[in-house]
């Protein structure tokens, strides 16, 4: 029997006054070590939706139905299920639908290469309070996944009018080559 599992975070943050670094924003971590004997395959660790809008996984193991209902939402997955998903779904890492607060579950899963240059869904806001030269640079390194994320949300904040800066607006839109605002 599939089972829907749905919890909720909020990602909301607080105001800064500066604009933050691509090093703060995009925190590359330290690769650590990971011994499989010291890890239990079974253990839940928490999934996070880095696709901005319904994320849905149907493991192809138990048939269980994952899904996340917005950016930021959280599940609790087995490691064995994340195996799973590399193997049979990697595009959920390629694109980095999949996020984790734990940078030893990447290693663990052998697919940092994919999470390289990922902003953590806590930090993604803060992206559009860079400056523009910043900005542009780490967007061109993000994965596909992430830079139609940034786009979506660019069109949130600018339709909320929080984003109000025509620099950063251009730096996404040359970045991304795509159209933001009508001209």
């Amino acid at each position: 029997m599939a089972t829907t599992n749905t919890r909720k975070r909020s990602t909301a943050k607080k105001a800064e006054t500066t604009a933050p670094t691509p090093e703060e924003v995009v925190q590359e971590q330290p690769a650590q070590p990971i011994v499989p004997k010291e890890v239990d395959p079974n253990q839940y660790v928490t999934v996070r939706n880095g696709f901005r809008g319904k994320l849905i996984y149907r493991s192809s193991r138990t048939g269980e139905k994952f899904v996340w209902g917005a950016f930021g939402d959280e599940q609790e997955m087995e490691l064995r299920e994340l195996r799973n998903a590399k193997n049979t779904s990697k595009k959920f890492f390629e694109s980095n639908w999949f996020m984790f607060d734990e940078p030893w579950i990447v290693d663990y899963l052998g697919v940092r290469q994919y999470y390289r240059n990922a902003v953590p869904i806590d930090r993604f806001d803060d992206l559009f309070k860079m400056k523009a030269a910043d900005l542009k640079r780490v967007l061109k390194e993000m994965s596909d996944g992430q830079k139609r994320s940034v786009a979506y949300r660019a069109k949130e904040l600018i339709r909320d009018n929080e984003i109000d800066s025509l620099s950063v607006i251009h730096a996404i839109e040359e970045a991304l080559n795509i159209e933001l605002i009508e001209r």
